[in-house]
């Protein structure tokens, strides 16, 4: 069997057939029959002990909201376990579960001592919801949710909420078991100016309060991950709202901070002041910085937050080095590793002295970032209970493993991966351009190699990186669950909640070829260099996305209105986007190429670069104002276009360089000859002769390729009129019996003279020129009408040809002359025929590409 003949959606529906949900527990919700009616009487209660932990809590009350939604329910959260339809619960922190586990309705070594767990089963006549631990409930609360409809993105990408009439609950025990990696998360950086500039317009601050990051940790754990590094180039998590810590510990989601913002303090809280604290150097400034370090312990004391320890330079610079050659960075080594030893010793007594225990009961992790992971390879030790953060190359492919001597530590080993980062070779922000295989491919690898203790991943702003942010998740849950070669049936699943079953197989082609698209070159890397013209590549590419703009525009008019707002985010936007950037630079491209040969076209395709870069800028503003009422106002607003090193200190985005070529009629075309013809176009002409009040037009996008010339205006004489036309033929041309075969293509005008033909004459290199009436046919007479006349105006060309002699030329190249003995000729296309020439529709070899074949005409 040939595999490039598989059709993709082949593919995906032959996954289904083995496929359930997403790392979820198996189908027990249905809409039209069951064992538990949860609606009944049209109420849904929700049964949580006051003495559970908040985060449950929260979690229920959001739960009440999705029943309401789906089907319409009076539901809410009560202390009265006797009303509720729902009891939900954490073992050890709830009367009614801890009964029903007594009871042995509950099966208790099914949950004991198990991490992030939970049971869904029926029991008592109520449905009942038991976690391990307050994450095991809260996820257990939110896989009902999502059963019943409500996607874990409803706020962060609009998917719409369908209605039902009722709800019902199929008799079984449901789990998803435990989690393989310990902490799953997403770190949000580079939030200028999207994020930002989006959180002032929504919630009215210049920093993330704790309104915006609830909302950020319902995603997270509705997505059943744990863990965030927040946002910190601008703003500082645990210094700007004082609520943020707080509201994530009450939830359920523990911080970390990122690889260079040690002790749970954020970059900002020193770069802010630096003049009272003065220099970020351990080596120089120790007793400042160890209070510091303190205070941000003292702050994050009580919480589960992970404490990101060891040191790097300002501003996620390299700690301490010298200039080498041509200034390049050169790590003092030996030195580096002396002072970074100290700072463990002196980070780690000040989380024993502040907690009151031993600093191994307070989890850590070590960033072998960059040069960090020097330190490491060149034999720094660290103590055994610390995490070491291994990362991938920014790019999504990991740089190092451990070996199988370096696994067996009680710290584990962690993974901090990218879809979004700034930094050489070119920043990477504006859209995801990790194809999913390549994800799926590089995380299962880290799992084969141990890596299994935390993993963090880079999203930017967060959107639009919706779909990396699930599949991430979902990986870390159960790498196992999907492979490189079954990733398709995840990305099928995402769509199917996002836009239901009968849209799903479409969304995930789509998405599936817009991120293996994107994943050859992201924006801020491509330009007009990135591919060929003259081989069509460049062609080739550009119409692979427009084509794909053309599905996803057809799917995105066959939706229900109310899941439009979702596709234009998570399909439509980023395939439109791309696709006009393609189109582009490809028009940069071919600009610059006409160009260098004088081609008046060149100033066509500046045209189209201009008509691009502004409606790139459409698309950006539709995003940010039209999407979801205006909802996410400034969350495309990063730039893309304009790039010149890795970083966007650029002020704004810049339309791509056009150059125009002075169309003054200048001709001086030389067309050559390949393959045993040549094809000319009408207007690349060589040389022309007006007539007296008559002069030659060149009228664009007549014909089937690119354009015509006839002679205007049509009421006057064309007597002298003429236009010649340049060609070269390969060295060692021979011809039969001397001889060439001439197609001339003119539009299928008709003989509106009333006279029995237009006529014009073609000659070569001087000789005779032959007479051709080309139309005097084009009638309705009974001989004519269906034989010439319709076939011939239906396709709006009329083909003559002429056998010429061929003369010596002028040091090889020749010359052909047309001149227009009658009015209203329109002339579009020459062709010589030197013994190759394979008749065509356009008048050329199918594998030719107008002039993004080779190099066909010069000046």
């Amino acid at each position: 069997m040939n595999m490039k003949h598989i059709n993709l959606a082949t593919i995906l529906l032959s996954l289904l057939t083995f496929a359930t949900n997403i790392n979820a527990a198996e189908r027990f919700v249905d809409f039209t029959s069951g064992d538990f009616l949860l609606n009944a009487d049209n109420k849904a209660e929700i049964y949580i002990d006051a003495k559970d932990c908040k985060g449950v809590g929260i979690a229920a009350a959001n739960l009440a909201t999705d029943i309401n939604k789906v089907c319409g329910a009076t539901a809410r959260t009560t202390s009265n376990a006797a009303t509720a339809r729902i009891i939900a619960g954490t073992i050890g922190h709830s009367y009614e579960i801890d009964r029903l586990v007594k009871a042995k309705a509950i099966d208790k070594s099914a949950l004991k001592g198990k991490r992030e767990k939970y049971i869904i089963t029926i029991a008592d006549g109520k449905l009942i919801i038991a976690g391990s631990d307050r994450r095991g409930t809260i996820y257990g609360i939110y896989e009902l949710s999502r059963q019943i409809g409500v996607s874990p993105w409803y706020y962060w990408a609009d998917t719409p909420v369908k209605r039902h009439e009722r709800i019902y609950i199929k008799k079984g025990v449901y789990t998803d078991g435990e989690p393989v990696v310990r902490y799953r998360g997403i770190f949000l950086n580079d939030e200028a100016p999207c994020l930002t500039t989006w959180v002032k317009n929504t919630f009215g601050t210049d920093y993330g309060n704790h309104k915006f990051y609830s909302k950020v940790f319902e995603l997270i754990l509705r997505l059943k991950g744990n863990f965030l590094w927040p946002a910190m180039w601008s703003w500082a998590f645990y210094a700007d709202d004082p609520l943020n810590s707080k509201t994530a510990d009450e939830m359920g989601v523990m911080i970390g901070t990122s690889h260079h913002e040690p002790m749970a303090r954020n970059h900002q809280e020193w770069a802010r002041n630096r003049d009272k604290y003065g220099e970020w150097n351990y080596a120089t400034n120790k007793d400042v910085i160890d209070r510091f370090f303190r205070e941000g312990i003292e702050r994050a004391k009580g919480t589960e937050d992970v404490i990101t320890i060891g040191m790097r330079g300002d501003g996620d610079a390299p700690m301490g080095g010298a200039e080498g050659k041509d200034h390049e960075y050169v790590p003092q080594y030996e030195k580096n590793m002396k002072l970074m030893k100290n700072i463990f010793t002196n980070q780690r007594k000040i989380i024993s002295d502040v907690t009151g225990r031993p600093a191994k009961e307070t989890p850590q992790v070590w960033a072998l970032y960059k040069e960090v992971l020097d330190y490491y390879d060149r034999g720094m030790k660290i103590p055994d209970d610390v995490t070491l953060l291994l990362c991938d190359d920014n790019w999504g492919n990991v740089r190092r493993v451990p070996s199988a001597g370096e696994r067996d530590r009680a710290g584990g080993w962690g993974l901090y991966y990218h879809v979004d980062y700034v930094g050489a070779p070119r920043n990477s922000k504006w859209l995801n351009c990790t194809p999913p295989q390549n994800m799926c491919e590089q995380l299962g690898l880290a799992y084969d190699y141990g890596i299994d203790r935390l993993w963090i991943l880079n999203v930017g702003d967060l959107k639009p990186m919706e779909y990396a942010i699930s599949l991430f998740m979902d990986m870390a849950w159960n790498p196992k669950r999907f492979t490189p070669g079954t990733v398709t049936e995840h990305i099928r699943m995402f769509c199917e909640q996002q836009f239901g079953a009968e849209q799903a197989d479409e969304a995930a082609r789509i998405i599936n070829l817009y991120l293996k698209y994107n994943g050859r070159v992201t924006p801020e890397m491509l330009d007009r260099h990135t591919y060929n013209t003259k081989t069509g590549e460049w062609r080739q590419v550009a119409d692979d996305y427009m084509r794909l703009e053309a599905e996803a525009l057809r799917q995105y008019i066959d939706l229900p209105e109310e899941y439009r707002d979702a596709y234009r985010e998570l399909v439509l936007f980023p395939v439109q986007a791309m696709s006009n950037l393609y189109q582009m630079y490809y028009a940069q491209a071919m600009n610059h190429r006409l160009h260098t040969l004088g081609d008046p076209e060149a100033n066509v395709w500046a045209d189209h670069v201009e008509r691009a870069f502004k409606r790139d800028s459409m698309l950006c503003a539709q995003y940010n104002h039209d999407i979801a009422g205006g909802k996410w106002n400034g969350m495309m607003t990063q730039k893309h276009i304009g790039y010149t090193d890795w970083n966007d200190s650029f002020a704004a985005d810049t339309q791509p360089e056009v150059l125009r070529v002075a169309d003054n009629g200048a001709g001086g075309f030389v067309n050559k000859g390949d393959n045993g013809y040549v094809a000319m176009e009408a207007g690349s002409w060589y040389g022309m002769a007006n007539a007296a009040e008559a002069t030659w037009t060149y009228i664009p996008y007549i014909g089937r390729t690119e354009g015509g010339m006839a002679l205007t205006p049509y009421t006057k004489a064309t007597d002298g009129a003429s236009l010649s036309y340049r060609f070269t033929l390969p060295a060692g041309t021979r011809t039969d019996n001397g001889k060439v075969n001439v197609h001339i293509v003119v539009k299928s005008t008709l003989d509106f003279l009333n006279q029995g033909g237009l006529c014009y004459g073609v000659s070569i290199d001087g000789c005779t020129p032959q007479k051709v009436n080309f139309n005097k046919n084009l009638n309705e007479k009974p001989d004519n009408a269906y034989t010439v006349y319709y076939p011939t105006v239906a396709r709006r060309a009329v083909e003559s040809v002429v056998t010429l002699p061929l003369g010596d030329g002028n040091g090889g190249t020749h010359e052909l002359t047309i001149s227009p003995y009658d009015p209203g000729i329109v002339f579009e296309k020459i062709v010589v025929d030197y013994g190759g020439y394979t008749p065509s529709y356009l008048f050329m070899e199918p594998s030719e590409r107008s002039r993004e074949g080779s190099a066909a005409t010069e000046k």
